[in-house]
């Protein structure tokens, strides 16, 4: 079985969300990173639309921490797209925290660096109905993180696409959703540039993406952006649609990509595509385009010509 090559250091390591079903986390996971040249890496640790909260092998656990050690590959996990504590259900909001803590301690067992969540939706009334919501449910969580010490997964907002009541799409809206939670230190932010795309940050403008950065860091404070989801768009600014293109394929384009690679609030921060991976494809190879995807964020990442960061993982 083929693994990643552990690389030195750099400023962004690029890498993608990998399939786990099959042969597991090692087998299957990091064999995929291989296979397209990712640098860190995502995965789902249950049904990603659906409540269940299976238990992981412990020893498949602990081969994958120990990979992941050894060729600096840092990896995040995705909590279920279900989760929503501004549901107007109760019973919706209970499987929320537990889906969401399985995900948190899941995360801890593999070594994972972090958990993206969808921020969600007020359907339960007023916005301040639902963010009452998220500090009731989110808050005890990551209190709970508190056991785990220095080795604590973050819990890692990510805004939507800005439909329908959705409680984070622009930048700004995650100041009052992290102040409902404290601003509490183990909460950063991941953001996908295809939902911000989506909410109305014009990425594809000269300075767009500066402009956004400002914004999150306005709304959240410096230091909070954790990960990117690099995914272009295949609908115009302000859509409000979430359908992700590969890189320099939509809407966005590459230059955008390069302005991120160089800003001075991303050093440090992973870029994971969740782009088409060519399954679709006349060819039917599995991953092709999501190869082609790194390699163009790579070329990006080198262009902008920031230096590589001791210790930062690739």
């Amino acid at each position: 079985m083929d693994l990643p090559v552990a690389v030195p250091a750099q400023r962004n390591p690029v890498g993608a969300h990998v399939p786990v079903a099959g042969r597991g986390l090692v087998g299957t996971g990091l064999a995929y990173a291989a296979r397209v040249g990712a640098e860190a890496v995502q995965v789902f640790v249950a049904n990603p639309r659906g409540w269940a909260t299976p238990p992981g092998n412990p020893r498949h656990d602990e081969d994958f921490r120990t990979a992941c050690a050894e060729l600096g590959i840092p990896a995040y996990v995705h909590a279920p797209y279900l989760i929503n504590f501004g549901s107007e259900s109760a019973v919706t909001r209970e499987r929320s925290a537990g889906s969401l803590r399985h995900s948190l301690h899941r995360a801890h067992a593999i070594g994972a660096l972090g958990v993206v969540v969808h921020t969600g939706s007020a359907l339960c009334g007023p916005r301040s109905a639902a963010l009452a919501h998220v500090r009731s449910h989110v808050l005890p969580l990551l209190d709970e993180l508190g056991a785990f010490g220095v080795g604590a997964p973050q819990l890692l907002l990510e805004p939507t696409a800005g439909q329908g009541s959705s409680l984070c799409g622009r930048m700004s809206d995650l100041a009052d959703y992290t102040d409902a939670l404290d601003g509490h230190p183990l909460v950063g932010v991941c953001l996908d540039t295809c939902h911000a795309f989506a909410a109305g940050h014009d990425l594809a403008a000269p300075g767009g993406t500066a402009a956004m950065l400002a914004e999150l860091t306005d709304a959240v404070g410096p230091g909070r952006l954790k990960l990117v989801h690099a995914n272009d768009s295949q609908d115009v600014l302000g859509a409000r649609k979430d359908r992700h293109a590969n890189i320099g394929a939509g809407h966005i384009g590459a230059d955008a990509f390069g302005e991120l690679l160089a800003h001075p609030d991303t050093a440090g921060v992973p870029l994971i595509i969740e782009t088409p991976d060519g399954r679709h494809d006349p060819d039917r190879v599995e991953g092709a385009r999501h190869g082609q995807d790194i390699r163009r964020l790579k070329e990006l990442r080198a262009a902008a010509g920031a230096p590589a960061l001791t210790g930062v993982p690739a």
